[in-house]
């Protein structure tokens, strides 16, 4: 699904033109990214986290010159940690939203 596709279910189910989801969407990915760009991490309930991680330096090869090794240097990346809800909708183990077991 592109941020297209999302625009346009969000759209007719809202009510909403797709410009208007597009900006809303655009909004919220801006904030987003500069929450992730300033080191914080975004958290959506029983949806998950986004959070930015430190790797490590480490020593990598290549393949087809294993003998000579590179350092690969350190670096910053953003995971995702899915919540529980999102996760067991996903794998199907049944367990309900909150709103569902109201």
């Amino acid at each position: 699904m592109t941020k297209r596709d999302l625009a346009i279910r969000i759209s007719s189910k809202m009510g909403l033109t797709q410009r208007q989801v597009m900006d809303v969407l655009q909004a919220a990915l801006d904030l987003i990214t500069g929450e992730l760009a300033a080191g914080r991490g975004v958290e959506f309930r029983n949806f998950g986290v986004f959070e930015v991680k430190r790797r490590q330096p480490r020593i990598g090869r290549n393949p087809k010159a294993p003998k000579n090794t590179v350092v690969i240097p350190e670096r910053l990346v953003v995971k995702f940690k899915p919540g529980k809800v999102m996760k067991s909708k996903v794998t199907g183990t049944g367990r309900k939203s909150a709103k569902a077991r109201r």
